[in-house]
Order: structure tokens, then sequence, then C-alpha cells
């Protein structure tokens, strides 16, 4: 057992297996200490890097392309601190987290793990039901649909069409970019009806805006993660690693279905201007983005 033991958390590797476990000191980010402990098989590691420096070092481990929901649903955009797979080393400890990282290399050597991408997911995801509040309102995941609740303070148009209800089998993606407390961030659900939707998430019902606090808000790639572990795997839609680098092509609609998508659109904001839900200004932002789409 090849193990180190830290303020920000604790690496154990028994051969087969890296256990990674947060720390509970205040300092570790909530979003490390939510999502709790990670087990990761050695065949989903690529490979395990130690970077010492003057008064800290860090730990890191990659892990295999396609082989973590975690990483597909953020897209590699998690910040530093909020990252399961590195470790804060005080440097005294840096001779332990050599022989750690040294252990794990062995054991990929022995056991001829492979570098390329995988073929499916190694990791589960966080576990379902997850419900997380963030600044535009609440979604929560149950393993079968997505529920939006919105807050008091979401846009007009998103309280006005109630409580958005997506089935998984209706999903295409998900995407994520997190609040960094200088810019906004969002999470969208991407269907096959809104595929091609360009509304802005302040606007789209189909999208949290992410304005809030950043730490919290921080939160909802716990949902985006338990989505994407079960959507197909980007193997299966693209042919491998290209289609985990853009939208799947197989799943968007023809271009008949795609025009009936976007009049649809069209005529749900009409009825919203109609009924006084919607100013002139905000009618005009809305059906001008649609009509991007065409």
């Amino acid at each position: 057992m090849a193990e180190i033991i830290q303020r920000d958390g604790t690496w154990a590797f028994d051969g087969a297996t890296v256990r990674i476990t947060p720390g509970l000191h205040r300092s570790v980010p909530l979003f490390r200490q939510t999502y709790g402990e990670v087990a990761v098989p050695l065949e989903a590691v690529a490979g395990v890097v130690f970077e010492p420096e003057r008064k800290r070092g860090r730990l890191r481990i990659r892990l295999r392309e396609g082989a973590d929901p975690l990483l597909q649903a953020t897209g590699g955009r998690l910040p530093d601190p909020a990252d399961p797979y590195r470790l804060v080393v005080d440097v005294d400890r840096a001779g332990v987290a050599e022989y750690v990282a040294e252990e794990i290399r062995r054991a990929l050597l022995l056991d001829q793990i492979p570098k390329e991408p995988t073929k499916a997911y190694l990791l589960p995801g966080p576990p379902v039901p997850v419900s997380v509040r963030s600044s535009d309102g609440t979604v929560s995941f149950d393993g079968t649909q997505v529920r939006i609740d919105w807050a008091d303070t979401s846009d007009r148009v998103k309280r006005a069409t109630g409580p958005r209800i997506i089935a998984v089998g209706d999903l295409v993606q998900v995407e994520w970019l997190p609040n960094s407390g200088y810019e906004d961030g969002f999470l969208r659900f991407v269907t096959r009806e809104t595929v091609f939707s360009k509304l802005p998430p302040e606007k789209d019902p189909y999208a949290l805006d992410l304005w809030g606090s950043a730490r919290r808000d921080l939160l909802t790639a716990l949902v985006a993660t338990a989505i994407t572990a079960r959507l197909p795997h980007p193997s299966t839609r693209d042919g491998g690693a290209q289609a985990q680098r853009r939208a799947p092509v197989a799943a968007v609609p023809p271009a008949a279905d795609h025009h009936d998508v976007l009049l649809r659109r069209l005529r749900e904001l009409g009825e919203l201007h109609r009924e006084g839900v919607l100013t002139d200004e905000e009618f005009a932002m809305t059906k001008a983005a649609v009509l991007r789409g065409f």
C-alpha cells in the first residue's frame, strides 16, 4: 500500500485502485468535499506526476480520455483547487509523494495499461438522485429526468414557462461552463429540439444562468456529470476521440425538423409577448436570437 495523507486529502494505492479522499479542512473547496471519495481503477490512468515547488508541490494523476464522466462533462474547466485529481503536498512530504507516483507508474508498466481513449466510462460519476440550488434555480436529476425549478430572480421568460422537466432520453448532451466570479457560467441541457437554439443562458428555459456564488454554482457540475455518465459514451457517437471534442453530429435533426423547431419557438415567444409576459425589448432580443438559427 502506497499512501500519502495531506490537509488537501488522502491518496492510497493498493496496486489496482487509486483511492482519493478529499480533506476536511476548510481550505478544501465545497465541490471536492461534496463530490466525495473517488476510486480510480488502474486501467483508467494514463499517467501520474509529482511537480515539486519551493513551498509546496502538486501530485497529479492524468486519466485516459473518455474514462471519466466528470472530465467529460466539465471539459477541463474545473478550477485547479476543485480538481479531485490534484493533491497539494507539503515540502516535507515530497519524498512520499514521489514514492506514491512511482508505485502507480510501476503498476501501469507491469499491467501494460494502454494510453489510448477508452470506449466506455471506467468511473461511475456521482450517485443519484442529486439536486443543486444555483443562482438561477434548483436543478435535480433522479436518473431518468431533469427538473429545473426557477428562482424568484430568474428571468421572466423562464418563470413564465414554469418548471422545466426533461427526460434523459431526450437529451443530446449537457454543456457546462463554470461561474468564475468574474464571468457568468451556465448549465445547458441540449435536446433534439433545442440543438440549434442560440438563446443566451439568461433567457433560455433549457439553461441555468450561473451568476451568483461561484463556490455554490460549481456544484452544478455534479448534475452535469451524473447526466453525462448516463448518456451514450462519446466513442459511440462519431468514432472516438474526435467526437469528444465536438457536438454529436449524428443526433442533429434534419433541416426540415430544425425549421419546425425554430418556428415553434417563435410562436411560443409571440404568445408570451401578446400575454404581456415579455416586453417589446425582451421579445425583440429573444426573437433575434432564434432567427439567427435559421
